[in-house]
């Protein structure tokens, strides 16, 4: 039975179960004390007659006799309401009946003051712990309303009541995540906007900087020719920085679907740096991919693309001329990862903790170009296809950046 699931209901039940067997005690009891004094009135009333006829000269065999006798007839009855005594008789004019009755009385009221006592005491003990429990139940539900998720609701027992306050308790459990998920969405905006108003500042600032030169300066062609080549320069980091942002911002949301197919590895790469192979010549630098050509990677090929061109991008920035980013990859029972080297500046200790981080630019690439949202994205890209983006460096020595993708099975 669920009722008796709850503990203050069960004990409660075992306490009334108990006095079950107590006011039967009790009615025992009343019954032994009222035979007892029963017996004692009939002894003195029977003592109080022989007395009586003993004086009067009555021999003790009539007496005996009369005292044993237990027939009735019409002559006794007629003599006995002759004297006044009959069953229209008042009890208070029988001295020992009355005497009974008021022993019975006072042993009966004692008896049952005492039982309803108990009753009473044990039923206000357990209002008294149901209504501590509403009450501070009802204090911690206030403390939710005000948004003080830090005490939970008792439900360490059983019962209806502790699987109600069960379920007010994982409600605010819900109402604190989804709390904590608007204000990290609002946290997250205000920085998102803070970021983009900062980036946005020094080209947009270049940007009137050039205006103004050329607007001073309209005859000199190589001063306009200069400054418009610098405009176009600022503009394109403007954009790019918007379509950076766009895009990080749209993955964080979750409103991007990855369209995931299998497709082979070099046909991904050829994918990602087909426009990075000329800036790369152009730079004096070699891209080398090496691996089975075979090989099948289960993914989006544009984001995926996207990320591992924005990684070997990241190697264009940090490598000298003459220098070489090597794209290889393997095949595990469980991975499929997918490396890209490069043997330029690497990276300090004190920086690569931080290199995924949005516009994180260390003190010692200030002269590289890039606006620091291309490993961020990346690692978002990856992450959001269920991979894993790590790294690995040492300064002057070259980076490894790792992919790592389950298999499909």
């Amino acid at each position: 039975m669920s009722l008796l699931h709850d503990k203050h209901n069960r004990w409660y039940c075992i306490f009334v179960a108990a006095l079950v067997p107590l006011l039967f005690l009790i009615g025992l009891t009343l019954i032994y004390t009222q035979t007892a004094a029963a017996k004692e009135m009939f002894l003195t009333h029977d003592n109080a007659i022989v007395t009586s006829l003993l004086e009067e000269g009555v021999s003790k065999e009539v007496i005996a006799t009369a005292l044993t006798n237990t027939e009735a007839d019409t002559a006794g009855n007629k003599f006995l309401t002759e004297i006044g005594l009959s069953i229209n008789t008042d009890i208070e004019n029988l001295p020992y009946v009355s005497t009974v009755k008021n022993t019975m009385l006072i042993s009966l009221s004692v008896m049952l003051f005492l039982w309803t006592l108990l009753l009473f005491l044990g039923t206000m003990l357990f209002l008294y712990r149901r209504e501590r429990l509403y009450r501070k139940s009802e204090n911690i539900i206030k403390d939710y309303i005000d948004g003080n998720y830090t005490v939970h609701l008792p439900q360490s027992n059983e019962g209806t009541v502790y699987q109600l306050l069960a379920s007010v308790d994982q409600l605010a459990t819900m109402l604190q995540a989804k709390n904590d998920t608007e204000q990290k969405t609002k946290e997250f905006l205000k920085n998102t906007i803070s970021d983009i108003s900062h980036q946005l500042k020094t080209p947009l600032s270049a940007l009137q900087m050039y205006q103004e030169i050329i607007e001073n300066e309209p005859d000199n062609p190589e001063t306009v020719k200069e400054f418009s080549f610098k405009s176009g320069t600022a503009l394109r980091r403007i954009e790019q920085l918007i379509q950076s942002m766009l895009k990080i911002t749209r993955i964080d949301a979750g409103s991007i679907y990855f369209e995931k197919s299998n497709y082979s590895i070099p046909n991904i790469l050829s994918h990602a740096i087909s426009e990075l192979t000329t800036r790369a010549n152009h730079e004096k630098k070699e891209i080398v991919i090496n691996g089975d050509w075979d090989q099948m990677l289960y993914c989006d090929i544009e984001w995926t693309g996207e990320a591992v061109g924005n990684i070997v991008k990241n190697a264009l920035d940090h490598t000298d001329a003459g220098g070489k980013i090597t794209i290889s990859w393997e095949r595990t029972p469980a991975m499929i990862r997918i490396f890209i080297t490069d043997n330029g500046h690497g990276i300090a200790q004190e920086d690569i903790h931080h290199i995924f981080k949005r516009f994180y630019r260390s003190k010692n690439t200030s002269g590289s170009q890039g606006i620091g949202l291309g490993l961020p994205l990346a690692k978002a890209i990856v992450e959001g296809q269920g991979g894993i983006l790590s790294v690995q460096s040492e300064r002057l020595q070259g980076t490894t950046f790792t992919l790592s993708f389950l298999t499909e099975s």
